[in-house]
């Protein structure tokens, strides 16, 4: 029997597209290796502030994301909210910016160093989002949360993620169903303290109930003679990386040594 609230196998935080396919290059790497990785070229990006480095890191991370076999249109949709944000960047830092003057729009002068920072920005986020997605979003959450536990994280924070990304989904099919609970008491969202102080109601008996189910949980896995680990079926191998990961591991380090240097 399992643990309740113990998060499924097979799940990724990409999600799965169905159908069985054999496992791509990023996917047969450690676990380990994938979380060091993704740190690692985090790391050397943010660092980083030359363009033409940065467009750089954007490629390694688009060659990730094909090694990966990144759903193209599932991870466009997923970076929609990224550009939204990274649009609001474009618009204001050029103006926002002290500097040499390039263009003038309705009156505002754009700088150089303004639109030098709105760059550096933009590569640097969407290259580390794409990475991610390509090294972490195609991992199993259980495969996330041990392999962190492996690399020393301490245990709380490695229960705390995984029970997060189990009850993300409970919590909201939670509010779902208050929300329909107010919608059947003829409750219309508008303007006025009578619709603010239904919603705080909302939100507070929201965490009411997250607390006690908490609890129930938490009394239900201690019966089960929980010890502070979460039992896997599939324990990966622990004699740690293989071949591939050595020889991937060596590629992408001299890459991202690259890029600190010439950053």
């Amino acid at each position: 029997m399992s643990l309740p609230g113990a998060p499924c196998a097979g799940s990724s935080i990409l999600g799965e597209g169905g159908g069985v396919r054999p496992p791509s290059l990023v996917e047969r790497l450690d676990s380990r290796t994938r979380v060091i990785l993704a740190l690692l070229f985090a790391v050397a990006l943010v660092t980083g502030s030359d363009v033409t480095l940065l467009t750089v890191g954007l490629g390694l991370a688009l060659i990730l994301a094909l090694l990966a076999r990144l759903p193209v249109v599932r991870t466009l949709r997923r970076m929609l909210v990224l550009e939204g944000f990274m649009l609001v960047v474009l618009a204001l830092l050029p103006f926002s910016i002290p500097g040499r003057v390039v263009a003038e729009v309705l009156g505002f002068a754009a700088s150089a160093e303004g639109l030098t920072r709105a760059a550096q920005i933009t590569l640097k986020a969407n290259a580390i989002t794409v990475a991610v997605f390509a090294l972490l979003g195609t991992l199993e959450v259980v495969a996330l949360g041990r392999a962190l536990a492996r690399l020393g994280a301490p245990e709380r924070l490695v229960h705390l993620f995984l029970f997060t990304v189990r009850y993300l989904d409970v919590l909201d099919r939670e509010y779902r169903r208050l929300r329909l609970a107010m919608r059947a008491r003829a409750f219309r969202p508008a303007t006025g303290p009578h619709c603010w102080c239904s919603i705080g109601y909302l939100f507070g008996m929201l965490m009411v109930r997250s607390l006690e189910r908490a609890e129930r949980i938490d009394a239900a896995m201690r019966c089960r003679g929980f010890t502070g680990r979460f039992p896997c079926l599939h324990e990966e191998a622990e004699s740690g990386p293989g071949a591939l990961d050595w020889g991937v591991g060596a590629a992408s380090t001299a890459a991202v040594t690259l890029l600190l240097v010439m950053g």
